[in-house]
């Protein structure tokens, strides 16, 4: 996987239009982020705006905005990933729904946290460049003598889907008539034999964005704690795993924060009868301490407990 450090800003300077915009679009209605995604958007605009684009790493932002301290470790929390996605998504649907006439567009390339500015003669600019371009390249392409390379592309890939169209026929022949053979790996079947959680989008209740945001946070550290552990498989919610031979198990909770209470319900239900073999309820004073530090807290509080759990494995009921 690419790493998503580093990137390109492009030629476009017009801080005080890029700031009107980064306002604009933080007011609408129709850029749907989270608070933490709204804080991750205003940081790397502006520490690029300041000239201090080569602190946009990983490392950096999670101590800035989500309240990671100097242990943090970028391939076991992807929290500044799956933060920089949701605003890429964010941004995307802005443009498309409302934003399309605005003077200055913001984006942020993937395979980096480095956003990049345009206004709408920089891309008009680029459009006409790549129209002058075609013309000549089909001149040149049409001056250019035949070799046997241009035959290969509408001769070889006719022939290469022949080919596997016949094959296609084959290896059913082939597997109907051979002898039966072991069809999984000892490491495929020490896989599928692992139990199995799906970590379901908690549910927030209340009407509030710091409910929201609470419980969407605290959902996404479950599934990162949770992949650390070797003696389990995460899936992704909604799924179940229908060909494996182990255990499979739900993680559902719902999430209300009151003021400067927060309120949180889990349970670990079973996927072969549908019953509760484990719950807990937490509850926390968010006063003094940041939101991520509260659902960090918890999150790793809920993976001791599931991983103490003998009934998760298969050894009989808790004590």
């Amino acid at each position: 996987m690419a790493s998503e450090e580093g990137g390109e800003s492009g030629v476009f300077h017009d801080p005080a239009g890029v700031r009107a915009q980064l306002d604009r679009i933080l007011l609408s209605p129709e850029f749907l982020a989270p608070e933490r995604g709204r804080r991750f958007l205003q940081y790397i605009v502006e520490e690029t705006l300041e000239g201090r684009s080569e602190r946009l790493k990983a490392y950096t932002i999670a101590q800035a905005v989500f309240g990671r301290d100097a242990s943090f470790d970028a391939q076991n929390d992807p929290v500044v990933r799956i933060e920089a996605g949701r605003i890429r998504r964010a941004l995307e649907r802005y443009y498309l729904v409302s934003g399309s006439g605005d003077p200055v567009r913001i984006t942020i390339p993937k395979g980096g946290y480095l956003p990049h500015f345009s206004n709408s003669e920089s891309r008009l600019q680029a459009g006409e460049t790549a129209d002058l371009r075609r013309p000549a390249d089909k001149r040149r392409a049409a001056e250019r003598p035949i070799t046997w390379r241009d035959l290969l592309l509408p001769i070889g890939v006719p022939a290469l889907f022949g080919t596997m169209a016949i094959l296609a026929v084959i290896r059913p022949l082939e597997a109907y008539l051979s002898s039966p053979r072991a069809s999984q790996t000892p490491a495929t079947q020490t896989l599928k034999s692992k139990p199995r959680v799906t970590v379901e989008p908690i549910a927030a209740l209340g009407d509030n964005a710091q409910g929201s945001d609470f419980a969407r946070g605290l959902a996404d550290q479950l599934i990162a704690k949770l992949m650390k552990m070797e003696s389990l498989v995460v899936l992704a919610p909604g799924r179940f795993g229908t060909d494996a031979t182990g255990m499979q198990f739900s993680l559902q909770g719902s999430a209300l924060v009151e003021g400067t209470i927060a309120h949180l319900h889990i349970r670990l239900i079973s996927g072969a009868d549908g019953s509760v073999i484990w719950a807990n309820q937490y509850d926390r004073d968010l006063r003094g301490q940041s939101m991520l530090d509260v659902e960090d807290e918890i999150a790793a509080q809920i993976v001791m407990e599931i991983s103490n759990s003998r009934r998760l494995s298969g050894t009989g009921a808790d004590p």
